[in-house]
């Protein structure tokens, strides 16, 4: 089966269609369904033989056409627009929310309002001056930091565009556990991405770093080396290298994980 996935707003995730053995090129725009209604969105990831538990079963309605990309751009105006009628309006009302964004369905049947507060916010009399205003189903969404930093996009620590906005589909669980196998510094600042959350950049290499902790001795463990045995004081994951101290002697000995074996405790 050929799948691909579809990404139809900066924050949403992506959505995965069965192209019913059409031929889709990346950053090709397509019409689509989804839950929200039928969407116009940008091809990012293509896969040919795709075999999985959960097949897609949804299929692309068709190719974006210029009317289509015509009346996307005009949409991203109006929302343009709204995002600063609905500011004020906030003002107004002086609630504590602080407005990320603003999404017109395709099909202008409703308009999607993403914002973030620290807290609860009652939005029942905004809601009512904006029906009055915008004459279409209205939606307040409250989002969290790694959703605004998806909408808002950026420059991460590395110099690249932040992964959320530029290709990763959904968000990944990641804890400060991955940054301790991999032997990084625990400060918040050089783990935390733009939104103030640990780097989805952690996820990435942890498979690998957790095979390599399954082949490799601990920290403080007793081995035997091809020069005695010593103790160990360092392991490079990555390259599969101890660093021995050997009985005896003042200075380290390097060692691929191969050549040693664990002393058994007595």
């Amino acid at each position: 089966m050929k799948v691909i996935g579809v990404r139809f707003k900066t924050s949403a995730n992506l959505h995965y269609y069965d192209t019913q053995d059409q031929e889709f090129q990346l950053g090709e725009y397509v019409i689509g369904e989804t839950p929200g209604g039928v969407q116009l969105g940008e091809v990012i990831w293509v896969k040919e033989n795709y075999e999985s538990p959960n097949m897609p079963t949804s299929t692309i309605e068709r190719r974006a056409n210029s009317d289509d990309l015509l009346i996307e751009k005009e949409n991203m105006e109006l929302a343009k627009e709204a995002k600063k009628i609905v500011q004020e309006k906030i003002k107004e009302h002086n609630l504590d929310m602080q407005l990320v964004n603003v999404e017109y369905a395709f099909d202008r049947s409703k308009v999607v309002f993403n914002f973030t507060s620290d807290g609860y916010v009652d939005f029942r009399e905004l809601v009512k001056d904006m029906a009055g205003y915008f004459k279409t189903r209205i939606e307040l969404r409250q989002i969290g930091v790694r959703d605004e930093a998806k909408i808002l996009g950026g420059i991460g620590p590395c110099g690249r565009p932040l992964c959320c906005t530029s290709f990763l589909g959904d968000f990944m669980p990641v804890s400060i556990k991955m940054a301790k196998d991999q032997g990084l510094s625990l400060n918040p600042i050089k783990i935390s991405g733009l939104c103030g959350r640990l780097m989805c950049c952690l996820k990435y290499e942890q498979d690998e770093y957790e095979l390599a902790k399954k082949e490799m001795p601990d920290w403080g463990t007793f081995v035997e080396t091809p020069d005695g045995p010593g103790r160990v004081e360092g392991i490079n994951l990555l390259s599969r290298i101890v660093k021995v101290k050997l009985k005896g002697r003042e200075t380290y000995l390097e060692y691929a994980a191969s050549e040693v074996s664990v002393v058994p405790k007595k």
